[in-house]
């Protein structure tokens, strides 16, 4: 794969006729920016993209309630919320207080 950097590329966009992915890198920051990838491989980045959604929007209820209910977090949360009231219900009381 060639590597072309950004001012390259500013300067000279015709660098990228004939080629078929180019990494694209800003060599100030030492990074790469993106990939340039020829309009023959449309059909492949669709379809890869079209994959990707599906099993995004394929996740089910159970397997999301089953990432956060984890036993573990659980034991340490039966009593958050109760916690939580007496914290706002005291700090409530240090305003009225205090005003």
């Amino acid at each position: 794969m060639k590597q072309i950097s950004v001012s390259q590329l500013q300067r000279n966009l015709h660098q990228l006729d004939g080629l078929g992915i180019v990494e694209i890198v800003d060599r100030k920051r030492n990074a790469v920016k993106g990939y340039f990838l020829d309009s023959r491989y449309v059909g492949y980045v669709r379809e890869i993209a079209e994959k990707i959604d599906h099993k995004q929007t394929q996740k089910s209820a159970r397997g999301i309630l089953k990432s956060y209910a984890d036993p573990k977090r659980m034991d340490g949360e039966k009593e958050a919320w109760k916690e939580h009231v007496i914290d706002r219900y005291r700090r409530e009381q240090r305003d009225d207080a205090g005003a």
